[in-house]
């Protein structure tokens, strides 16, 4: 959830921090929590000295409700249904939820309890096809392919079918006690159970640029990349509709075709437990609470690839497991779309495709990974009430230790040669046909329809059955390699934990028409980082060594807020305050993971992070002008230091063979990845190649975040006399326009980005760019029509927003071209209809995303070059509601 152009928020449930289940900070995903379980919402942007630290935008609070404000018996039952308009599952998912509470009068006291519970299944689909083109063929090559201008060739395909299966258990337990009218006491028990389990497909079209020399596009487009960092880059013709043939004496086993299943699971138990208890007095109140939330999270996984071997080429000379595919594509009218080139000379049938003796097994990656989060907290909270305009006086002491704890798991093999390889008719028990449906969401023409997979059903039902037949199948062929169980990486692993002591005061004041605090919080946190230092000794052995880092850090946070009720319908508001963002745990630490993939830059902390600081000042005006309507106006201005960015390292590639350095150290840049399949970033097949790193720095630039939020609510209930039926229409639409400036921190071009810009600036200057703030659309705006009367509720609401840079670039974290990719304007309308039947039965249909909008991602700039399109599903759910 983004609060003023930012997701550095801060998730609460009953005020105690949530954790996820990864090493972010924002607290738990809302996708964790059924909304079954929650009675309200409450936001903060403008803190005071008692709101807990940690937030840009603002603190989301969410609430379960209190037994002891029930005023009858709560008895409620609901039963609801989803489906998606993408999955080849067509049967609605179920969602069932319960929730019980009361309170009663007893000789000790009043004593109330709520128990809710709920149960959904979701399945999410979505489509995201890939085309990449950030190499050159220029007019002066010599090559075959070369024309009388430069262009952009044809790099990379991916035909990407996400689907997500989620299970999702929820249990709220909530006791309260009033001895007394002065006292109370309570405990929470929130349970989330959560499997997530992947099982997407991808078709790749592979070794593409291989024929960059020889094969020539039918059409091209001009893609005008814009401006870049005070850099006009000036324009180029790219590929845009053609065929990538098969050129036997050109290159024997590209481009050739590839087929994976990802079978990931995400298993993750939340926990949060909360004691305590508050007293009030005629001049004092006390309130005090110990709570513990953790979240652990195994990701167990079993991806596989298969290399199609096409029966109508000759076998690759080299022994290669993989041969030439003829491909057509066709990425106009906004469409990144590829296909089998029917017709073209070497193509395959539809029933060649199909066939388990024409693949072969290329790649078996298995993972246990596992994370733990947790946060241990304790705080005591007083207020001393005084009678002067000074009303209360607040203060109060927190201390939490909280720490993030991983470990990866895992085994990969990589098969590279068909004397390794085994055909899959030796585990054909084994492979299913994959999805066929790619068309279903735009209805094009062009893609790949038939291929087959490693049955993700009998991955996620029966892992050690399936790891046993495809070891099976590797000694039956003869192969040399062995599919172990997965083991612990010595470079994955990192313990961190920060203990945290707070102290707070604040005044609360009443005067006239003014309201309000002032005060100051004061931190400080000791980090604790634990990680492993890996070196090789002279026979080729890994010296592991566990290393410690120890470190600091204090923080003194005023905070201001203050309320003018000029009239019985205008209020003026003005917030000052500063905060902080501490980074993720993932970023701290100094662990390394590698992929298989020579693609993904590497992630490597930095222990030497610094929290981001945050001033902000805030100043809004609210009319109510009529009966449940207002018009509010607010200016924030933040000032953001230490801002964490993204810090790439690219790997050098020669400008004339594309091929990078294939030893360590990689005095080009990147590091050296030992396990990365070379693929065309050498002359030969194998594993062990230099790739780009990504680490957080903070931003030594000051920058700054300022907008202005216009919001209306406009209700007819008022005028029912005058309008009848139609009194129960109304409106609420909010609009936001920010900018954001300042930043040092630079982004520089790849060098295969750097020798297109050359070309189309016409000199070799490095191309740069600030980063500066990422997922920051400057225009936002949502609108909500809706009708309230005669027991009818209908809301339709759509949501807009601007376009954005972003480092999630087709679900990788990564920069193409060496910049954050843009996310192009996106709009998603929503809409709900519920009636209630009688006083007991509520029933009613949601629709989600109905115009199944998609998502456009562009590389170097807004409009530029599409490279990534993500066809999400529309999802319906229907549900009815009794209350006893």
């Amino acid at each position: 959830m983004q609060i003023r152009g930012t997701d550095a928020n801060r998730t609460e449930i009953n005020g105690v921090s949530t954790v996820g289940s990864g090493a972010g900070r924002s607290g738990i995903d809302f996708e964790d929590v059924s909304a079954a379980i929650i009675a309200g919402l409450e936001v903060t942007k403008s803190p005071d000295a008692k709101t807990i630290e940690g937030s840009v935008g603002g603190t989301i609070n969410l609430k379960t409700i209190r037994p002891l404000q029930l005023n009858e018996q709560l008895a409620a039952f609901r039963v609801q249904g989803e489906n998606s308009s993408l999955t080849t599952d067509s049967n609605f998912q179920p969602r069932i939820s319960g929730t019980f509470g009361d309170n009663w009068d007893t000789d000790h006291g009043t004593i109330g309890i709520v128990i809710s519970g709920s149960y959904a299944e979701q399945d999410v689909t979505a489509f995201r096809p890939r085309a990449d083109r950030d190499n050159i063929i220029t007019s002066d090559s010599g090559v075959a392919s070369a024309q009388s201008f430069d262009f952009l060739p044809i790099q990379f395909f991916v035909q990407d079918y996400d689907n997500f299966e989620y299970e999702t258990k929820n249990l709220v337990g909530t006791i309260e006690w009033a001895p007394n009218d002065n006292t109370k006491f309570f405990f929470d028990a929130i349970i989330n159970d959560q499997e997530r389990l992947q099982e997407s497909s991808r078709v790749q079209a592979s070794g593409v640029s291989a024929l960059n020399d020889v094969s020539v596009p039918d059409e091209f487009e001009t893609i005008n990349f814009g401006s870049l960092g005070g850099t006009n880059l000036g324009s180029i013709q790219a590929a845009l509709r053609g065929v990538i043939p098969v050129d036997l004496e050109n290159d024997d086993d590209d481009p050739n075709l590839r087929f994976s299943s990802d079978t990931n699971s995400r298993v993750t138990k939340s926990e949060i437990f909360r004691l305590g208890g508050e007293w009030q007095g005629e001049k004092w109140s006390v309130f005090a609470e110990v709570a513990s939330t953790s979240s652990d999270t195994t990701t167990p996984s079993f991806n596989t690839t298969l290399n199609f071997i096409n029966p109508n080429a000759p076998l690759d000379a080299g022994g290669a497991n993989d041969n030439a595919v003829p491909f057509a594509y066709d990425l106009s009218g906004g469409a990144l779309t590829f296909g089998i080139a029917d017709g073209a000379e070497y193509a395959p049938t539809a029933e060649q495709l199909l066939d388990p003796n024409n693949v072969v097994l290329r790649d078996v990656n298995i993972g246990r990974d596992t994370t733990e989060n947790f946060e241990d907290a304790f705080r005591v909270d007083f207020t001393y009430y005084v009678d002067t305009m000074v009303t209360s006086v607040d203060f109060g002491y927190r201390y939490n230790k909280s720490g993030s704890k991983r470990e990866e798991i895992g085994n990969n093999v990589n098969l590279r040669s068909m004397e390794d390889s085994p055909r899959g008719s030796l585990f054909s028990e084994l492979l299913v046909a994959g999805p066929d449906n790619f068309n279903d969401a735009d209805g094009r023409e062009l893609y790949v329809a038939d291929f087959l997979l490693i049955d993700p059903e009998q991955v996620s039902s029966n892992p050690d059955a399936v790891l046993a037949a495809l070891q099976q199948a590797l000694e039956t062929h003869g192969s040399g390699e062995t599919l172990d169980e997965p083991t612990s990486s010595s470079t994955g692993f990192f313990d961190i934990e920060e203990e945290t002591h707070a102290l707070y005061a604040q005044a609360n004041f009443e005067y006239e028409m003014f309201r309000g605090n002032f005060g100051v919080r004061y931190l400080q946190t000791d980090v604790t980082s634990v990680g492993n230092s890996v070196t090789v000794d002279e026979n080729g052995d890994e010296l592991v060594s566990r290393v410690t880092n120890n470190g600091d850090y204090d923080f003194i946070l005023p905070r201001f807020n203050l309320v003018a009720d000029v009239t019985d319908d205008i209020v003026l508001r003005f917030g000052a305050g500063k905060d902080i963002r501490r980074p993720n745990f993932n970023d701290l630490s100094t662990s390394v993971t590698f992929s298989t993939s020579p693609n993904p830059n590497v992630a490597i902390g930095n222990p030497n992070l610094t929290p981001e600081e945050v001033i902000s000042y805030d100043l809004a005006a609210e009319w109510y002008f009529a009966e449940a309507s207002v018009i509010s106006v607010g200016i924030f201005h933040k000032t953001r230091k230490d801002l964490f960015v993204d810090q790439i390292v690219s790997a050098a590639e020669d400008p004339v063979t594309g091929y990078r350095d294939l030893t360590d150290p990689c005095e080009g840049g990147g590091i050296f990845n030992p396990i990365a399949d070379i693929n065309v970033f050498g002359p030969n097949l194998g594993t062990g190649v230099c790739v780009g790193t990504e680490t957080k720095i903070n931003d030594t630039g000051e920058t700054t975040q300022k907008g202005i939020e216009f919001a209306v609510q406009y209700d007819l209930s008022g005028f029912e006399s005058e309008l009848g039926w139609a009194s129960g229409f109304g409106v609420l639409a909010n609009y936001t326009i920010q900018e954001f400036d300042g930043g040092e921190a630079e982004n520089i071009a790849t060098s295969r980005a750097g020798q297109v810009f050359a070309a189309t600036t016409g000199n070799d200057q490095e191309v740069s760019a600030v980063q500066g703030l990422l997922n920051l659309s400057e225009n936002a705006y949502n609108i909500t029509l809706y009708y309230e009367k005669f027991g009818l509720s209908a809301r339709m609401r759509y949501t807009w927003r601007e376009a954005y840079r972003t480092d999630d670039f087709g679900s990788t974290s990564s920069f193409p071209w060496g910049f954050p990719a843009v996310q192009a304007d996106r709009g998603q309308l929503n809409a709900s209809v519920t009636y209630d039947v009688n006083e007991n039965l509520n029933i009613g249909v949601e629709a989600v995303n109905i115009t199944e909008s998609e998502v456009e991602q562009y590389c170097v700039n807004e409009g530029a070059l599409l490279c990534f399109q993500g066809l999400t599903d529309r999802r319906i759910t229907l549900g009815a509601n009794y209350r006893f």
